[in-house]
């Protein structure tokens, strides 16, 4: 044990003596704790759409009114076949701010949108179809949903006129509100959504950031020689151990300080943001908790692999080349449960919760959106931290038998079959 100590402090250290990690860390910090203050301390109401009260103070200066500045309308065109639409007040209204213009023909509405005359035209044809011309259609392009639903309120009209039934008493009974009283007993899936997104990115970054560290630190002992002194004063799995546990203790403070820097200043300042965080900061201490849990296992699981790989071969420019399968299989897991986080109870991520390669992110996302039994919890777990124990004793073995080695990259292959022959 104190062997493993040693080497876990100096790894450790040099962690915390490394300036790139230390201002990074608390660089991120200090700017995400300050950018939560911003609304207690500027006025930033206009900008979340929130209302905001101030008492006003009978002060000796006179303050400025600000005038409010009108924002330029959107000018449409419309060639109507139907004559329905011949009072463009009717669309004007439909529309808020906007303007329209009647044209002749559908080539003239065509060439207005062309040169840039009009922000988009309307061609309707009967009082069921249409054709919308747009130069450059936006992501958020709505006029296509207002359109649809100012032309489906005229045939409804029409309808009722040639079968001589009275619209309104019809609008009233058929497009009739409906009230709902929504209660949500277990867990609601699209407040937990967000933050949920954004734990399994950060927990993927992680992963391959500090992996791909811990890989470079022990090619770097292999190539500089540095590595044959210290196997022979050192057990290996001490070595290897020592750098893992130090990686995962950095990483754990790293996204304390940061991750917590967060929680706490949008704590402090809740409702000067007008809850509008909550879907990102406003995260239960459950799910916290599976995140640090699952998180932590599944960083010491691949830190492990990591290692052995980084033993395998004698350049540091080599490590990409050795490191490559598993970020492909990290890789492949982000994607496989990002693809499956609307349907956090499907077969897929049932599956992947209880592998060790995926259940880190798998199970932690089943706690947070889905439905999991205390019971799946604790198997998927055990399943993940047993797996640990098997892969860093064996990464030990593979770790003293690659980093004793020079020359070309070993496969992970033919390092599984010189270490059976020895054994044998």
């Amino acid at each position: 044990m104190k062997k493993f100590m040693t080497v876990f402090e100096f790894e450790l250290i040099s962690y915390i003596k490394n300036k790139s990690y230390m201002v990074t860390t608390i660089l991120i910090a200090v700017i995400i704790g300050a950018l939560m203050f911003l609304p207690s301390i500027f006025d930033m109401s206009d900008m979340l759409g929130i209302e905001q009260t101030q008492q006003q103070e009978d002060t000796d200066i006179d303050k400025e009114e600000a005038t409010d500045t009108e924002e330029e309308s959107d000018t449409f065109g419309i060639v109507d076949k139907t004559g329905y639409l011949s009072d463009t007040a009717i669309l004007e209204q439909a529309f808020g701010n906007a303007e329209f213009k009647t044209m002749d023909s559908e080539e003239d509405l065509k060439k207005a949108v062309t040169n840039e005359d009009i922000s988009a035209g309307f061609y309707v044809t009967d009082d069921t179809s249409y054709k919308y011309y747009v130069l450059n259609r936006e992501m958020w392009d709505e006029n296509q949903t207002v359109f649809d639903t100012l032309l489906s309120t005229i045939h409804k009209q029409i309808y009722c006129q040639n079968k001589g039934i009275n619209y309104q008493e019809f609008a009233e009974g058929y497009e009739s509100p409906i009230n709902c009283d929504a209660e949500v007993l277990g867990k609601d899936a699209a407040d937990n959504y967000w933050y949920c997104y954004a734990l399994v990115i950060i927990i993927f970054m992680v992963i391959i950031i500090y992996g791909v560290m811990i890989a470079t630190a022990v090619t770097t002992e292999k190539s500089n020689r540095s590595i044959e002194v210290l196997v022979t004063s050192i057990d290996s799995k001490y070595l290897l151990f020592g750098k893992v546990f130090a990686g995962t203790v950095a990483v754990v403070v790293q996204l304390a300080l940061i991750v917590g820097a967060a929680l706490t200043g949008y704590a402090f300042n809740h409702d000067a943001w007008g809850n509008k965080l909550d879907m990102l900061l406003d995260i239960p201490a459950d799910v916290l908790a599976a995140f640090a849990i699952f998180g932590i296992g599944g960083f010491l699981f691949y830190a492990f692999l990591y290692g052995v790989l980084g033993a395998l071969v004698s350049k540091t420019e080599d490590i990409n080349k050795s490191v490559g399968s598993l970020q492909m299989i990290i890789m492949i897991v982000y994607f496989a449960v990002m693809f499956q986080l609307q349907n956090p109870d499907g077969i897929i991520m049932k599956i992947c919760s209880y592998l060790p390669v995926s259940s880190y992110s798998a199970m932690f996302v089943r706690i947070s959106m889905g439905s999991v039994a205390t019971w799946e919890i604790i198997l998927s777990a055990v399943i993940l931290f047993v797996s640990i124990i098997f892969v860093g004793w064996l990464g030990a073995k593979i770790y003293r038998m690659g980093t004793l080695r020079y020359g070309n990259p070993i496969k992970i292959s033919n390092a599984l079959k010189a270490l059976k022959q020895e054994e044998s």
